[in-house]
C-alpha cells in the first residue's frame, strides 16, 4: 500500500489493476427488505449535515437527486452511466452533463485519473458488475462506490455521485442505512486493504440497519 505521497501516476489504472484481486471479506448477513426509505435515512442525514450549513441550494439539489435515486431503485432500474447523468444534472444544476473529457485530479492533485478512448466503456462495464451474484452485497457496494470515485466520471461532484450510486445500489436491494458518516474517509486507488475494510464496514452498517428494522417491525 502506498503512503499517499508522490501520486502522479494514473490512479485509475492503479484501481483497475488491483480491482479484480481484492480479497473481499465474507459476509453471512441478510439485508433488510424495506419497502421505502426509513424516516431517518442515513444518506439524507449525511448530505444535510456535511453540506447544509455551507450550501443550502446545493444540498436541496442533492436531496432531490436522492429522492430520484430511491424512486429509480424501487422501479428496479439498472445502474448505468446515463442513469447517473440524470441524477448529476440535478446535483450540478445543469441541462447537460457528460463524461469528463480530460484527465482529472483529486486530493489536492495527489491523485490523477487518466482518460483513454475506452474509459467510458470500461466504467459502464464496471457499473454492470454491481449485480454480480458471486460477490456479497457489502463488497459489491464498496466496489461500486470506489469505481465512481476512481473513474471520476464527471468534471464536478464525484464524491456526491459516488454516495448516490451507493445509496441506489443498496436501496435496490431493500437496504436503507441508518448512518453513513463512518464511510467518510479518504480512499486511495491502490489500497487493497482499504477497499476490503470499506466492504467490512458496509457489512456492519447493513447488519445494524437490519436489526433496527427487525426490532421496529416487532413493536
Amino acid at each position: 500500500m502506498s503512503s499517499g505521497t508522490d501520486r502522479q501516476n494514473d490512479a485509475l489504472a492503479d484501481w483497475l489493476r488491483i480491482r479484480t484481486g481484492i480479497s473481499w471479506p465474507r459476509w453471512s448477513g441478510e439485508p433488510p427488505i424495506a419497502a421505502e426509505p426509513l424516516a431517518s435515512d442515513g444518506f439524507r442525514n449525511f448530505f444535510t449535515a456535511t453540506r447544509g450549513g455551507r450550501d443550502a441550494e446545493g444540498t436541496a439539489r442533492v436531496l432531490t437527486s436522492l429522492d430520484r435515486v430511491f424512486a429509480d431503485a424501487q422501479q428496479g432500474a439498472e445502474l448505468t452511466f446515463p442513469l447517473m447523468v440524470n441524477w448529476q444534472r440535478t446535483v450540478l444544476h445543469r441541462k447537460t452533463v457528460d463524461f469528463r473529457t480530460m484527465p482529472a485530479f483529486a486530493k489536492g492533485g495527489r491523485e490523477r485519473y487518466g482518460l483513454a478512448p475506452e474509459t467510458l466503456a470500461e466504467f459502464q462495464r464496471c457499473l454492470a458488475e454491481s449485480t454480480s451474484p458471486d460477490v456479497p452485497l457489502p463488497s459489491r457496494a464498496a466496489r461500486t462506490y470506489l469505481d465512481v470515485l476512481f473513474f471520476h466520471p464527471f468534471d464536478d461532484g464525484n464524491a456526491r455521485a459516488a454516495m448516490l450510486a451507493l445509496a441506489f445500489l443498496l436501496a435496490r436491494e431493500g437496504v436503507f442505512l441508518l448512518d453513513v458518516h463512518p464511510l467518510q474517509a479518504t480512499r486511495w486507488a491502490d489500497d487493497t486493504d482499504g477497499a476490503a475494510d470499506l466492504a467490512a464496514l458496509l457489512g456492519i452498517l447493513i447488519t445494524a440497519a437490519a436489526r433496527r428494522q427487525s426490532h421496529g417491525s416487532r413493536s
